[in-house]
């Protein structure tokens, strides 16, 4: 279908689809049920992405990237979804791509020299540092408790984090800290630049988790037993940690949701192609209309979710927060996807489990999109809160009627 893309968007979503098609899903296929791709494999592809034209896409002119705005990635970043090795080929990877998004607004130039260009070039790689362990920050991040205090021109960060993703192989943290215990954490948290290499960090462990085959990407465990960087390692201003994090994951929600629906999309392609080979019954499984019914009811809902989505974008893209709308496209986008790649291993038996065909490393990272940057949960408390925000009681005698006897 034709969205309202602008041209350049359509452009180099085309570009992108067939650097996907031409380029990387002949790796991927080397890598499946296999090693993860090597960081060398990893920076060929990235130079093929820059001869392509396609490289970096979100990221400004100025650090190497094409500048393109908010709502042009988004088709761009479906694109690269189609493949689990794209992402990074492009630099659109979480949490790379949102972390950069988040120094390019809110970074110091000295912070955007030493971390946000580096980290365009694709010649290092950081995390974010937000959930703790269960008795600290988690879908509640009220609860956070890893803390930085002041001493002279430092800061000293003691706490615990877990599930940051790149966390072994990241080279910086951004780290949210509590700076003001005495205050609401909305009001007493901030963001701090931590380079994994500081005197009292330790990456404790890669926790073993379900999928990231492919790319070999970490989810990892960190203690900080007083870290100390400099003043200026504080990442926009102290005690905004909460509204910087906000203009971070709204964002980035919408970015995960398109490149999860490029991931969709592939698996119905996959499923597709193998029904119109697969013959039982007298006939292709592409004509049992079974078959036919639940792949197109599929199809209906990513349409839904690129619709969702780009509505949300040009919300954020013209200055409001869109808080519902993006929780409303994460909540959909996460189970549709989910649904969707389903659907295809459904239709593919046997040959979905095994590695020739990427539906199974699909599926084992898809599930995560269901909790990774909001679970479903705190989505629908976002939007129950919204609906019931102007609710009045006193309606309900307006709208029953109560005839006498």
């Amino acid at each position: 279908m034709r969205y309202d893309d602008s041209d350049r968007a359509r452009e180099v979503a085309a570009r992108t689809r067939e650097f996907v098609d031409e380029v990387v899903i002949p790796v991927e296929r080397d890598h499946l049920g296999r090693e993860p791709a090597s960081d060398g494999t990893i920076a060929d592809l990235r130079e093929r992405a820059r001869e392509y034209g396609v490289y970096g896409p979100q990221i400004p002119e100025a650090y190497g990237g094409m500048g393109m705005s908010y709502r042009d990635v988004l088709p761009v970043f479906e694109e690269a979804g189609r493949s689990l090795l794209a992402p990074a080929a492009l630099r659109v990877d979480a949490p790379d791509e949102g972390n950069m998004h988040t120094l390019a607004l809110v970074g110091t130039d000295e912070q955007k020299e030493a971390w946000l260009r580096p980290l365009a070039a694709g010649e290092i790689s950081s995390g974010f540092c937000m959930t703790e362990p269960i008795q600290g920050g988690g879908s509640d991040p009220k609860m956070l408790r890893t803390r930085a205090e002041r001493d002279g021109d430092e800061w000293v960060v003691t706490g615990h984090k877990w599930w940051t993703t790149n966390g072994a192989e990241a080279d910086v943290f951004l780290v949210m800290v509590r700076t003001d215990p005495d205050a609401h954490p909305y009001e007493g948290c901030s963001i701090v630049l931590v380079p994994a290499d500081a005197p009292g960090v330790e990456v404790k462990r890669a926790i073993p988790h379900t999928g990231g085959d492919v790319t070999g990407q970490s989810h990892a465990e960190i203690l900080f037993d007083g870290a100390r960087v400099p003043t200026e390692n504080l990442l926009g201003e102290e005690n905004a940690g909460f509204e910087i994090a906000q203009r971070r994951l709204g964002p980035a929600r919408l970015t995960h949701c398109m490149r999860y629906s490029g991931m969709a999309e592939r698996a119905l392609d996959i499923a597709k192609a193998y029904a119109s080979e697969r013959e039982a019954f007298g006939s292709s499984l592409a004509e049992k209309q079974a078959l036919r019914f639940g792949l197109a009811e599929a199809e209906t809902r990513l349409h839904a979710v690129r619709c969702m989505v780009r509505h949300a974008a040009r919300r954020i893209e013209a200055g409001d927060e869109a808080r519902v709308e993006v929780s409303m496209s994460k909540l959909y986008a996460s189970n549709v996807v989910q649904e969707t790649v389903d659907a295809a291993m459904q239709v593919c038996g046997a040959n979905a489990v095994g590695k020739d065909l990427p539906l199974a490393d699909f599926y084992e990272n898809v599930r995560q999109f269901r909790f990774v940057d909001g679970a479903d949960e705190v989505h629908k408390r976002v939007i129950a809160r919204d609906a019931f925000s102007d609710v009045d009681p006193g309606e309900l005698a307006n709208i029953t009627r109560y005839d006498e006897p």
